[in-house]
């Protein structure tokens, strides 16, 4: 019966005076952060949300999202992250798809007005009945007329309150998947989904209290992977979350090397993106490499060339690991302190149990062949689809969840990952798994990035066309690519189609837009 909050109320007792969060020359002490939380716990409870309600919070890495976070679970009420990049209607679609009584939404920038599309939101929410702006200044006005900021309504609340008591299996986050397929849908993550997962950092890091870590926080703190290993890990074992609110290579270069950040988590293009800004960053390498403990990857394949030009440069192995919204994240990892394997997500992670299974849909058995579908049982596995029994029943059964993810595993029980078995291309009735053509493109020397993508084609059903970024300077031609890739691969992989941009869609949390790409 422990709260998901006790990761707050535990270093704040141990370590009140340590830095639990930075924000450019704002530092907020465990004591602040966990007095803060208690005024937006009591806020809470002063409107009537009740144990088990629903609180949606729209906010970037700020301070504000901790502290709304934690006062959200003292609460006893369930957490709703939202994406700040939403637009008004789908803001309306996920507050009224979570039942959410209330909404926390800060008030953005000019570029990204979020107070605007939250409000709209909010409006055409029938049931939600508070919405609250949350200011970068505290004492400025609301931006939307007849409505109090945060600072405002948690003013007059006292410092002080106790964390209601929860069952292990009670809701403390629903995060919502990206909707590939249809429209999002909220997987639900139970107190003990949540906290198993956060704990797991002393084994799967070598995470001290005693010897606490700083965090760089650039994975956006409403995705499952920033929120879990960077603001719960470092809550956990009372460590530092240096917050940097929009990813740009060189300010993370920087920000790693004034506040000595020990531990980097990102998703490949951030590797990607600091390695190739490392000379415009006007930073001493060695001395960040001496101050770095743990990189870590995840959220998408990390391409070979990247991870050993990183490890050339730093002196650092990066670890490599995989999960889903669905697992809290964190379902398999490289072994802290062992030798890498590249291009390995590692074994399954302490208490956690995964198997390989047929990737047909309709089909439960274990694999037959040298790939299948990776199947996750666990701790970590949500409860289910918030209000959707029937796509809970599809993804999950007798404990396992089924990932949509293809891979092999070796002898050592160490896993690697084939694809997404949705971006399976199948030219001429033969599979073909685009990461692998993605690696083998990325030892070109002309080429900086790429991914691979399906097109319809009218007798081998689908064609296979790569996106690609040139590097600086480089002047490969799509004929001289193409010709190139046919000597590399078999004639049923290589790409007949190359397409040259100078940037590729992505998501919030760095993952490329494969849908956008055509």
């Amino acid at each position: 019966m422990t709260n998901l909050a006790s990761l707050l109320e535990g270093s704040a007792a141990s370590y009140p005076d340590r830095d639990a969060v930075v924000l450019g020359d704002t530092r907020l002490t465990y004591a602040q952060v966990d007095q803060f939380a208690n005024m937006c716990a009591n806020l809470l409870v002063s409107r009537g949300i009740k144990p088990g309600d629903k609180v949606a919070l729209s906010c970037p890495n700020l301070p504000y999202f901790s502290i709304v976070y934690y006062g959200i679970l003292k609460a006893g009420a369930t957490v709703v992250p939202l994406n700040v990049l939403l637009r008004g209607r789908e803001v309306a679609y996920h507050l009224q798809d979570s039942d959410a009584k209330a909404y926390f939404c800060f008030e953005g920038t000019p570029e990204l007005p979020m107070a605007q599309a939250g409000h709209e939101g909010f409006e055409a929410a029938e049931d939600c009945e508070h919405f609250f702006v949350i200011t970068a200044d505290l004492g400025a006005a609301s931006p939307v007329e007849g409505y109090e900021t945060m600072a405002q309504a948690m003013g007059s609340q006292s410092a002080e309150f106790r964390a209601v008591d929860v069952e292990d299996d009670d809701t403390a986050v629903i995060l919502y998947t990206s909707g590939t397929t249809g429209q999002p849908k909220g997987a639900e993550l139970r107190h003990r989904n949540m906290l198993s997962n956060a704990l797991a950092g002393e084994v799967l890091f070598g995470a001290d209290p005693e010897r606490p870590d700083t965090y760089l926080c650039v994975l956006p703190l409403f995705h499952s992977f920033g929120q879990t290993v960077i603001q719960n890990g470092a809550f956990a074992n009372g460590g530092t979350v240096v917050m940097l609110p929009r990813f740009e290579p060189v300010a993370a270069l920087q920000l790693m090397a004034k506040e000595k950040v020990t531990f980097f988590a990102g998703v490949p293009t951030m590797f990607w993106g600091m390695l190739g800004s490392l000379d415009d960053a006007g930073v001493d390498v060695k001395e960040l490499a001496a101050n770095l403990r743990v990189a870590i990857s995840g959220g998408a394949a990390l391409p070979a060339e990247v991870h050993r030009e990183f490890e050339r440069r730093f002196g650092i192995t990066i670890m490599e690991g995989y999960g889903l919204s669905e697992t809290s994240p964190v379902a398999s990892f490289s072994v802290f302190g062992e030798p890498a394997r590249v291009g390995s997500i590692g074994p399954a992670i302490p208490g956690v149990q995964m198997r390989l299974i047929d990737p047909d849909p309709a089909q439960w058995r274990d694999a037959e062949g040298d790939i299948g579908e990776i199947a996750i049982k666990g701790p970590n596995v949500m409860k289910g689809y918030y209000g959707r029994p029937e796509a809970t029943e599809e993804a999950v059964r007798d404990g396992w969840f089924r990932t949509g993810d293809l891979a092999r595993v070796d002898e050592d029980g160490w896993y690697y990952i084939v694809d997404r078995s949705k971006d399976m291309i199948i030219r001429g009735g033969f599979n073909v798994y685009p990461r692998e053509i993605e690696e083998v493109l990325l030892t070109h020397p002309d080429v900086s990035l790429a991914a691979v993508i399906g097109v319809p084609h009218p007798s081998h059903g689908e064609e296979i066309k790569a996106v690609v970024i040139r590097n600086a300077g480089a002047s490969v031609t799509e004929e001289e690519l193409v010709a190139w890739a046919k000597e590399q691969m078999a004639a049923y992989k290589y790409p007949r189609i190359v397409e040259f941009r100078d940037s590729l869609p992505m998501t919030a949390t760095g993952k490329i837009l494969k849908r956008e790409l055509d």
